[in-house]
């Protein structure tokens, strides 16, 4: 990392010396002490103060750098780059070897996510977000959940049984409800703890018909319809691809 040493009467002016050489202030840089000045006597045995100066990194470039140097030691081969908007720091990786650092169903792209947001936000006052994506993984990974979501509510709708799907991250299980939200054939709602919580689609359940008087008809339409309820069925624990799911079915 760039950084540039110099020497003051004080460590204040040593350090300006440096940052403004850099073109930069005193907010903008990190100072490190090397050495304190001293005064001697008479005269004697005075020191200057000695400091090194290290640009502060912006989130965005610390973000950038900690990607490159993971996948630097992980040996890939990617093309790696940055940008900001809004606030939210975006990574995007390219290259022949993507599909490792994306993993199995995106757990290995999610984990360096992750990790990343934890450098970017160590030492930091305000929360940044950063948004790993390699080879439109994310997009191509939300099409397949909207698709699959529709897909199970129709099935649900017609079989009257509950589908409990593989677990997911908070974000996949966010797509799968928004996808369904207007759907007025079924619920959705997620079960279980984190790392295995996942979404269950379900009949949505309608009020039941009044008789005459105000009270509830026991033999009622609806009620004689799904008197006989089937139980709740489990999906498949195999990954979620429209592929698998249609061979399950």
């Amino acid at each position: 990392m760039e950084y540039l040493e110099k020497y003051g009467d004080t460590v204040e002016a040593a350090a300006k010396l440096a940052a403004t050489e850099l073109g930069l202030t005193l907010d903008d840089v990190e100072v490190e002490v090397l050495e304190e000045a001293k005064k001697g006597f008479l005269g004697l045995g005075a020191k200057q103060a000695f400091v090194r100066v290290t640009p502060k990194l912006s989130p965005e470039k610390i973000a950038l750098a900690f990607v490159k140097d993971i996948t630097e030691k992980m040996g890939l081969e990617l093309k790696i780059e940055s940008s900001e908007e809004d606030g939210i720091i975006y990574i995007d990786i390219e290259g022949k070897d993507s599909g490792t650092i994306i993993g199995k169903r995106g757990q290995t792209l999610d984990s360096l996510q992750y990790l990343t947001n934890l450098a970017v936000n160590k030492n930091t006052d305000k929360y940044v977000k950063v948004v790993i994506n390699a080879e439109n993984y994310r997009e191509k990974r939300e099409s397949t959940l909207e698709q699959l979501a529709i897909r199970l509510a129709g099935k649900v709708s017609k079989t009257k049984r509950a589908v409990r799907l593989e677990p997911m991250n908070p974000y996949e299980r966010k797509v799968i409800h928004t996808t369904l939200q207007d759907d007025v054939r079924v619920n959705t709602r997620s079960e279980g703890d984190e790392p295995y919580r996942r979404v269950v689609i379900e009949v949505r359940k309608m009020p039941r018909e009044k008789g005459r008087g105000g009270k509830f008809n026991k033999d009622s339409k609806f009620r004689r319809e799904h008197k006989e309820e089937a139980p709740v069925e489990t999906a498949p624990e195999a990954p979620v691809s429209e592929a698998q799911e249609s061979e399950n079915e």
